[in-house]
């Protein structure tokens, strides 16, 4: 696993392997960061981002954005191996001073202390119903900046929530993402 392009391009990152299935760590594959990424340059919304990488596991996504000109990445993820392996990436992209790492499960965040963020990657483990929870506290706890870009990554399709606005839904393999627009009003 690697850094696709920017700043820390081509920098190898420490991985899982295939993944550790205890930890429920399944890292997003280059393949499907790099096609995400190209999606994303089109849409303009990396440069000066702050985003938030929930599920965050190895932190692959946050640190592709920070290399691609994201301000700053926060990483939220309550795992034991991951904080290890964000923690580590971190250091081998020498970003310590752009980025923070929230050891708490994303359903339990407690208010943004700090400015909403632009971008999100919200990867939960799959078919378990976490990604609407964790979009829902975000919501609830004002961690969304308004026109906020949710990139939310499943094992199939996701029902679009009241107060968001369907961008686009790309399918990799057994991969579901869908990119949706945090519009701040709710039916």
């Amino acid at each position: 696993m690697r850094i696709i392009s920017g700043q820390f391009r081509g920098r190898n990152l420490a991985t899982v392997g295939k993944g550790d299935a205890g930890a429920h760590l399944r890292p997003t594959t280059d393949r499907v960061r790099e096609s995400l990424f190209n999606v994303l340059a089109h849409l303009d919304v990396i440069p000066n981002a702050r985003v938030l990488d929930l599920f965050a596991g190895t932190g692959a996504l946050g640190l592709e954005a920070l290399s691609r000109g994201a301000a700053h990445a926060t990483f939220v993820d309550d795992g034991r191996v991951a904080g290890g392996l964000i923690r580590k990436n971190i250091e081998l992209t020498q970003s310590g001073g752009q980025t923070t790492l929230i050891r708490r499960d994303a359903l339990r965040l407690e208010a943004c202390a700090g400015e909403p963020f632009d971008l999100v990657f919200l990867d939960p483990p799959y078919g378990r119903a976490l990604g609407e929870k964790a979009l829902e506290r975000c919501v609830a706890s004002g961690w969304l900046s308004k026109n906020a870009l949710i990139v939310w990554e499943e094992n199939k399709p996701v029902a679009v929530p009241d107060g968001f606005e369907l961008q686009d839904v790309r399918k990799y393999g057994d991969t579901h993402i869908s990119l949706m627009w945090w519009t701040g009003a709710r039916n």
